[in-house]
C-alpha cells in the first residue's frame, strides 16, 4: 500500500525519473561531445574530459549514456502509446460489445498471447529487420495483447452496470458507449498498466539491444551499451553497469511514481 511506504523513497523515485528525463531532453546541450564522436582510448577511466569514461570504441560514456537514454525511453514511450492505446480500444470494445464479437476476439489473442513474446519478436524481426518503425510496430502489437487482457477484465464489470444500460437506451452508439461511459470508469487500472507495461517494454527494447535486434548502430541505446561494454568488467572498469543502473533506476523508479498517483488519485 501507498500509505505504507516512507515519502522519502516516493520522492526519490520521483526525483530520478524527473532527473534521467530531464537528462535525456536535453541531451544535445548537456553531452560534451557528438554522440558518435571517438574522443579518445578504449575504456578509459574517469577524467575531466570523459566524466564516465570510454567505451570499448573510446567514445565518451556520459555522451552515449544520455543518447542512449534518449532513444531507449523515445521509442519505449511511442511503443507503449501505440500498445496501450491498440489494446485498450480492443478490450473495451469486446467488453461493450459482449457475444461472439467478445469471443473471436478473445480467442485471437489468446493464440497470440500462446507464443512468447520474445520468440515471436525475434522471429518478426529477423524477417522485416530491425529498424525502428518495425520494432516499434512489432512490440506495440506483442504488447497490445497483454493490455487488451486488462482492459477487456476492468471493462467488463463496468459494461453491465445501469448506466451505461441507460446510456443504450438513449440510442448512444458503441463508440459513445465506450469513450464515454466505460473508459472514464476504468482509468485507474489502465493508468496502472501504462507504467507497468511501460516498463516491460523499456526492458524488452534493451534485452533486444543486447542481443543485436534493438536500435542498431551508430545510434546508441542502453540495451546495446551493456553488450558492447561487457569485456570491460575483466578490466575493472565500469562501463557496462551505468546503463544497467539507468535501466534499473528508471524501471522502478517508474513503478513507485505511477503507484503514488493511483494512490494519490484515490485519497489515500
Amino acid at each position: 500500500m501507498t500509505s505504507g511506504r516512507p515519502p522519502a523513497l516516493t520522492l526519490g523515485a520521483v526525483a530520478a525519473v524527473s532527473l534521467i528525463v530531464l537528462a535525456v531532453l536535453l541531451a544535445p546541450w548537456i553531452a560534451p561531445y557528438a554522440e558518435q564522436d571517438f574522443t579518445g582510448g578504449v575504456w578509459e577511466p574517469i577524467s575531466a574530459a570523459h566524466w564516465l569514461g570510454t567505451d570499448n570504441l573510446g567514445r565518451d560514456l556520459f555522451t552515449r549514456l544520455v543518447y542512449g537514454g534518449r532513444n531507449t525511453i523515445g521509442v519505449a514511450i511511442v511503443t507503449t502509446a501505440v500498445a496501450v492505446f491498440l489494446g485498450g480500444a480492443l478490450g473495451l470494445t469486446a467488453a461493450n460489445a459482449g457475444g461472439w464479437i467478445d469471443n473471436v476476439m478473445s480467442r485471437c489473442i489468446d493464440v497470440l498471447l500462446s507464443v512468447p513474446v520474445l520468440i515471436s519478436a525475434l522471429m518478426v524481426l529477423s524477417v522485416l529487420g530491425s529498424s525502428v518503425p518495425v520494432l516499434m510496430g512489432t512490440i506495440g502489437v506483442l504488447e497490445a495483447a497483454r493490455v487488451y487482457v486488462v482492459a477487456r477484465s476492468v471493462a467488463r464489470n463496468v459494461a453491465v452496470q445501469d448506466f451505461v444500460a441507460v446510456a443504450r437506451l438513449r440510442g448512444e452508439g458503441p463508440i459513445w458507449v465506450v469513450f464515454r461511459e466505460i473508459l472514464p470508469n476504468v482509468l485507474p487500472p489502465l493508468m496502472a498498466e501504462t507504467g507497468l507495461r511501460f516498463c516491460f517494454i523499456l526492458l524488452f527494447i534493451a534485452s533486444l539491444g543486447f542481443l543485436g535486434l534493438g536500435i542498431q548502430p551508430p545510434a546508441a541505446d542502453w540495451g546495446s551499451m551493456v553488450r558492447e561494454n561487457a569485456q570491460a568488467i575483466y578490466f575493472a572498469r565500469y562501463a557496462p553497469l551505468y546503463p544497467a543502473a539507468a535501466i534499473a533506476m528508471l524501471t522502478l523508479g517508474i513503478n513507485l511514481s505511477v503507484d503514488w498517483l493511483l494512490g494519490h488519485s484515490n485519497g489515500r
